[in-house]
């Protein structure tokens, strides 16, 4: 299992938008398989900026994700509220403290 990382920065108008979106799709996402946990996050100190946290099973499971219709629904609406390019990261979890 690997967390992916995702940095999203959109344009103050668009942050309606963007969270009544997630809002319809996020267990949709989640329930995409090999997804097995899906977190938003918002930055403290720039509202415009966001993080989806992701946990798959695996990278083919990413992958067909993200060449799947829902995959294409999302991105195409999202994208075109970002004020700068999206940044994302696959990363393993070495350490986890609860």
């Amino acid at each position: 299992m690997f967390v992916r990382i995702v940095k999203m920065s959109f344009h103050e108008e668009h942050i309606p938008a963007f969270l009544a979106n997630f809002e319809l799709m996020k267990t949709k996402i989640r329930n995409a398989k090999g997804n097995r946990f899906l977190e938003l996050y918002q930055d403290k100190h720039n509202p415009c900026i966001f993080f989806t946290y992701s946990y798959w099973e695996t990278e083919d499971d990413l992958e067909n994700y993200r060449r799947s219709e829902l995959f294409y629904d999302v991105w195409t609406f999202t994208k075109k509220l970002f004020n700068d390019k999206p940044e994302a990261w696959s990363v393993d979890k070495l350490v986890s403290l609860e």
